[in-house]
């Protein structure tokens, strides 16, 4: 308790023992009147909104939870506390006085939902430290003005809205979608354009710098560094926010021209009535954002279509007068590829081990993909999880002799477990024998710990 009342004493105050020095007084002092004397610089919040105590504390804590790999130096989000308790009033000092540098960051890939690798650049645990405690205070004055239609990465707001958004646009007449999608979007964020956005909401000239620092940091990617001219790295607390800020100029346009649209982060879709309306649209925003902005649309994943050929954060539609939310047929492939890995039949856990297992991946899936309006699929989901539960069950019993056993001894009857057990068919099939379904039923499953897709009904 001592040492963390210690770290956010340095924290606040930039000290490391009973006094402050003269010389970090000077330097504070010299950088405050140099940079925020002008009527000016009040646009915005000031760096010493970013270093003031509980804003610390608060950015401190987030990174913390959010834990995340380390950076280019190796330290951990672990670590950062020591750390700061140690380095923390120089840092302070080089921040008020804007001389502070961030680091590069480290290139790692990941795995998209829809295939291929995403890249990510993982900004060191202290420079995210300062993203976050940036973030907070910028966000704070920035987010209000932001359209009401774009519900990505800000408070308050979630993908449920969004496609609960678009859902009403569908319903009210809106039959045709533009589906926009931006090109390597964060790949390709013009550094000039974003910065000018920025200093038009923000005067401190400390904090541009250190903005445009974070965007000019580099990237270390096998040992090799290289320059960042253009892009963001996804990855750092500030990115999300700088997105949202730099797609507020699209958000703007498409409010000026009338359109239904919603965004969430760098996802777009524009409702219209016809198929006709909706490639003028498409040509005509192409337009903007390239001259405006200067980013691309991709054209192979861009369309003009019905709703409910479209996906729309891993939601679509169905037709009809009252378009009801259904899961998106890639989700649905997606959780039957995560869930054919957990419940391998030679993976060598017990039925309760793969059980356990599964169900910590179905809680979460089920909290994103639970606000669909089509429960019959969830039911259809829920029969085929324990299809594969039960023919893993099958395989670890092995041999006619144990199979009768087993299946005797959780209550089927002799003949029934007999011809069962002596089956030439392999587990699959017999995953849905009267046998099993009554010798492994729904309520051992439940016995199991095994959560269901839709709570609603249990098969």
């Amino acid at each position: 308790m001592r040492q963390k009342n210690q770290v956010e004493l340095n924290l606040g105050t930039g000290a490391t023992g009973e006094a402050r020095s003269t010389a970090a007084r000077e330097t504070e002092a010299h950088a405050a009147n140099a940079e925020v004397e002008s009527p000016a610089a009040m646009l915005g919040a000031p760096m010493e909104a970013v270093v003031e105590c509980e804003n610390l504390r608060k950015a401190l804590a987030r990174v913390k939870r959010n834990k995340g790999a380390a950076g280019i130096d190796g330290m951990s989000v672990e670590d950062l506390s020591a750390y700061l308790k140690e380095h923390w009033p120089a840092i302070r000092t080089q921040l008020l006085s804007g001389t502070y540098k961030p680091q590069a960051v480290r290139r790692v890939e990941i795995p998209k939902a829809s295939g291929g690798m995403r890249p990510l650049g993982i900004p060191t645990a202290l420079d995210r430290f300062i993203q976050q405690a940036m973030m907070q205070v910028l966000q704070t004055d920035w987010d209000r003005t932001f359209s009401e239609t774009s519900f990505g990465f800000r408070p308050g707001r979630s993908a449920h809205q969004a496609v609960a958004r678009a859902q009403e646009y569908v319903a009210s007449g809106h039959g045709f979608v533009v589906d926009i999608d931006l090109e390597k979007f964060f790949d390709r964020v013009n550094h000039d354009i974003l910065m000018g956005l920025v200093a038009k909401r923000v005067a401190d000239k400390r904090i541009l710098r250190l903005i445009r620092g974070f965007l000019n940091a580099g990237v270390l990617e096998g040992g090799l560094l290289s320059p960042t001219e253009e892009g963001m790295p996804q990855g750092g607390p500030l990115s999300p926010l700088l997105s949202n800020l730099m797609l507020d100029v699209l958000d703007k346009e498409l409010e000026k021209r009338g359109h239904r649209f919603v965004r969430y982060a760098d996802d777009c879709n524009i409702y219209v009535r016809s198929r006709r309306a909706g490639e003028r649209v498409m040509a005509g925003i192409e337009q903007f954002l390239a001259k405006r902005l200067k980013l691309k649309v991709n054209k192979a994943k861009s369309a003009v279509a019905k709703p409910s050929v479209r996906k729309f954060l891993g939601f679509g539609f169905t037709g009809g007068r009252e378009p009801r939310r259904r899961i998106a047929p890639q989700a649905i492939d997606r959780l039957k590829a995560r869930v054919r890995g957990l419940t391998r039949r030679t993976g060598g856990q017990s039925l309760s081990q793969v059980a356990k297992d599964l169900s910590r991946y179905l809680i979460g899936w089920r909290g994103y993909f639970g606000f669909c309006e089509t429960p019959s699929v969830l039911y259809e989901l829920d029969c085929w999880v324990r299809r594969r539960l039960r023919a893993i069950a099958w395989t670890q019993w092995k041999h006619g002799r144990n199979r009768f056993a087993k299946l005797r001894r959780r209550g089927v009857g002799p003949v029934t477990a007999a011809k069962t057990a002596g089956s030439p068919r392999g587990p699959w099939r017999l995953s849905t024998s009267p046998a099993l379904t009554q010798a492994l039923s729904n309520a051992f499953f439940v016995s199991l710990g095994l959560v269901t897709l839709d709570p609603r009904r249990v098969a």
